[in-house]
């Protein structure tokens, strides 16, 4: 799909993702230590590859600011991918500004999911979050409710799947991962918490067309 055939909002999110991205590879870990999500639970000295120290600690743009970074280009590469190739999709069925609106939405459940995991269950982590993955899971769900009917050919799975089957086997997948503790250093419940704020925003939005109907 070329760039200017993109929804206005979903190209946008890709050239912000991607101008950050770059702007990473300027600025090095400074944007990490103010910009990523870092944990509630206090502050801690951060180790800045170009040599010197940072006190870093939770901040309140974190939980919007994290979604666009990321830690290298295998990972940027994968969620813009996914985001051109459900975000145009879910846009055109919501429109700009309920995608703008969800995607956030989605990036704040995210965070708040991840944020609420180390507290409660890593209480002596202290490590940065970062990544649009949160936004992309909560649009991969949008897509499966949106468009049930479609299909989703998994990069691990290369065969077509109903997008409901795929999107509900890969949630459990990541559920599994996220109990067993395995694949350290992935944010998995981060994952599944944009997914459970784009479903639970998305069931919010059908009652209200439902009840505007009826009246």
């Amino acid at each position: 799909m070329p760039m200017q055939t993109i929804p206005a909002v979903t190209r946008a999110l890709l050239i912000a993702n991607v101008a950050m991205f770059l702007l990473q590879q300027v600025a090095g870990d400074w944007l990490i230590a103010y910009f990523a999500l870092w944990p509630i639970d206090g502050s801690r000295l951060f180790d800045m590859s170009g040599g010197g120290v940072l006190r870093v600690a939770f901040e309140p743009w974190q939980p919007v600011s994290y979604a666009f970074l990321h830690g290298g280009f295998a990972h940027i590469a994968f969620n813009m991918l996914a985001l051109w190739m459900f975000g145009g999709p879910v846009e055109q069925a919501l429109g700009p500004r309920r995608q703008i609106v969800f995607y956030t939405v989605c990036v704040i459940g995210a965070a708040f999911a991840q944020l609420a995991t180390i507290h409660w269950f890593k209480p002596g982590d202290f490590y940065p979050t970062l990544g649009a993955s949160g936004g992309v899971f909560g649009l991969l769900l949008a897509y499966a409710m949106i468009y049930p009917r479609a299909r989703i050919v998994m990069l691990f799975f290369p065969v077509p799947i109903p997008a409901p089957i795929a999107v509900i086997g890969y949630m459990a997948i990541e559920l599994v991962l996220g109990v067993t503790g395995t694949q350290e250093g992935v944010a998995h419940f981060a994952h599944l918490g944009g997914a459970a704020a784009g479903f639970v925003l998305l069931r919010y939005w059908l009652a209200q067309a439902r009840s505007r109907r009826e009246e």
